[in-house]
């Protein structure tokens, strides 16, 4: 398979979507014959980087087959050098075009950072790279989580000369999105 362009890619992950919010989901995490496949390479047509929420599971929201999908989850889908690193990964050595970066509804992380508690070391750390997105305040916590995309996606490029290299010369393109879970649709471009 050759890997698609960002917007084919784009069109593949809005398809999966469509499907399963019309019941015509094909079974999403298909493995079948794809794993023998894929034993010696990878070609996921995205890169994810979403929430690790639990209620956020990306290839099930997009429909998709076993391999068709790298994706990097962490709490409040933040673009940390860690998560970062895995996008440079997959865009140097994997060559795939388009990065997602999903936020959701009722975000545990966002109410965190909100909050404003002690919370320890590793996730006052975690939370600081939210924290950005609650300036201007006023904001409720969706829209801080929608902004806190934003960011992340602002961040991979600021913050990579691998990403920022790919979108301005190799067609890698970085939308973000946004999961409603009243709904259960996601929004892109958030």
């Amino acid at each position: 398979m050759t890997i698609p362009t960002a917007d084919e890619a784009l069109e593949l992950l809005q398809q999966g979507h469509q499907r399963i919010r019309d019941g015509q989901a094909r079974g999403a995490g298909r493995v079948g014959s794809r794993k023998e496949e894929l034993i010696g390479r990878q070609e996921p047509f995205a890169i994810v980087l979403s929430c690790s929420d639990s209620r956020v599971p990306t290839e099930i929201l997009f429909d998709t087959r076993f391999g068709d999908v790298f994706v990097i989850r962490v709490a409040g889908n933040v673009a940390n050098p860690s998560s970062i690193a895995s996008v440079e990964y997959a865009v140097q050595y994997i060559g795939t075009k388009l990065i997602v970066v999903m936020a959701h509804q009722n975000c545990g992380a966002v109410d965190a950072a909100i909050d404003g508690s002690d919370a320890g070391k590793n996730l006052n750390t975690l939370l600081s790279y939210i924290k950005p997105a609650m300036d201007p305040p006023g904001a409720d916590a969706d829209e801080i989580a929608r902004r806190n995309a934003r960011n992340s996606a602002e961040r991979l490029i600021s913050e990579s000369d691998i990403i920022r290299n790919a979108t301005e010369n190799g067609g890698v393109k970085i939308v973000t999105a946004f999961f409603h879970f009243d709904d259960g649709a996601v929004e892109f471009d958030c």
